[in-house]
């Protein structure tokens, strides 16, 4: 029993950002992700992957071959995005842990935490609706 207790509490301090951990700036972010395509992870499954480009624009994919464009840019902290179809910021705190990147959704913290599972260094790919019609 205590094993897994220990293993419980492991698995909680990995969950949470460091002590003392500082969400990066958009210095620190931009300087870690332009030019990469990163897949992120919720909970050990698969979430989403996003293509950092130039000039702050992204591409984002739920990994169902539709892709959106968007921007990011730093506010109070957090790094946002906004997307093609969805003009609502999405805004995001990033910590740059061991493992790779963690980030905290901040429109509601209680709803996601994503993971950086895996980092790449070719362009997405994107289908597009419709393909083959």
């Amino acid at each position: 029993m205590r094993r897994y207790l220990g293993y419980a509490i492991l698995a909680a301090c990995l969950a949470s950002p460091l002590p003392g951990a500082e969400p990066m700036t958009g210095a620190q972010f931009e300087s870690y992700v332009t030019g990469k395509t990163l897949h992120f992870g919720q909970n050990g499954t698969a979430y989403g992957v996003e293509e950092y480009l130039e000039d702050r624009r992204v591409r984002w994919s739920f990994l169902d071959g539709q892709c959106k464009d968007g921007v990011w840019y730093e506010e109070d902290g957090m790094i946002c995005f906004v997307y093609e179809d969805t003009p609502t910021p999405q805004c995001w705190t990033f910590f740059k842990e061991s493992s790779g990147l963690r980030a905290i959704f901040q429109n509601d913290p209680n709803a996601t935490t994503l993971y950086e599972a895996q980092q790449k260094d070719e362009p997405m790919v994107c289908h597009g609706p419709d393909v083959g019609v």
